[in-house]
């Protein structure tokens, strides 16, 4: 299984069955980290943490802060594929890193970024 990256016309495999997603919130200018498995096909959300509350940020009750993050455990589905899109407010472009690299997406306004798990990253 690969984790597949679509972004900028490009396609990128990477051998990984976990990867992090981190970027800088747009009004509050304060750090997002998720946690991400690869399940089969698909995407699971298994940690996000937040540096700190305030425009936009809604934190759950289950929400425990540790090293100036809050830090919770999202009860979502897992996703077929995931979808960015840069909206050119944020400070920063998203980071994503698996145990061994880390990829800037989103850089140009505008620009879209799938990703998604497949054994051929030819499949969507």
């Amino acid at each position: 299984m690969s984790l597949c990256i679509a972004a900028g016309g490009t396609i990128i495999a990477l051998a990984a069955t976990s990867f992090s997603l981190s970027w800088t919130h747009s009004v509050e200018k304060t750090e997002w980290v998720e946690k991400w498995t690869v399940v089969e096909h698909t995407l699971r959300l298994e940690e996000a943490s937040v540096q700190g509350a305030g425009a936009g940020i809604s934190l759950p009750d289950n929400a425990r802060l540790h090293d100036g993050f809050w830090t919770y455990s999202p009860d979502l589905p897992p996703l077929r594929q995931l979808s960015l899109a840069a909206s050119g407010a944020t400070a920063s472009p998203w980071t994503l890193c698996t145990n061994t690299s880390c990829l800037q997406l989103g850089e140009h306004l505008g620009e879209t970024i799938n990703i998604w798990a497949a054994e051929r990253c030819s499949q969507s």
